[in-house]
């Protein structure tokens, strides 16, 4: 399945980026693109709704180390609804522990 991301900023000033697909080396560029959009935006929280995110591969994690740094330490990321395979990556590289997964979105 082709990759895809959507994003939109919301009136609270959160970020939120849906991604479908397969995330690899080839089309991270455009998530990295997103996510510069929602730091030049100054975005409060950053939510990214991967519920239809099937893959994702090194290259896409690298993607999300750029995120939490981009956005800075006082921007909380959210991982809402990643599917087995995308969160086993996530937590094979303790990554997991840098961001906030949930299976629906609710601020804390």
């Amino acid at each position: 399945m082709a990759f895809s991301v959507t994003s939109k900023i919301l009136e609270d000033g959160t970020a939120e980026l849906s991604l479908v697909g397969e995330l690899d080396a080839s089309v991270a560029n455009e998530f990295k693109v997103a996510v510069e959009k929602a730091a030049a935006e100054k975005a409060k929280k950053l939510v990214l709704n991967m519920k239809d995110l099937e893959f994702m591969s090194s290259a896409g994690l690298r993607v999300l180390v750029f995120a939490k740094q981009k956005m800075g330490s006082d921007v909380d990321i959210y991982v809402i609804a990643a599917q087995e395979a995308v969160r086993d990556t996530i937590e094979m590289t303790g990554f997991h522990h840098s961001v906030i997964m949930q299976d629906e979105y609710s601020a804390i």
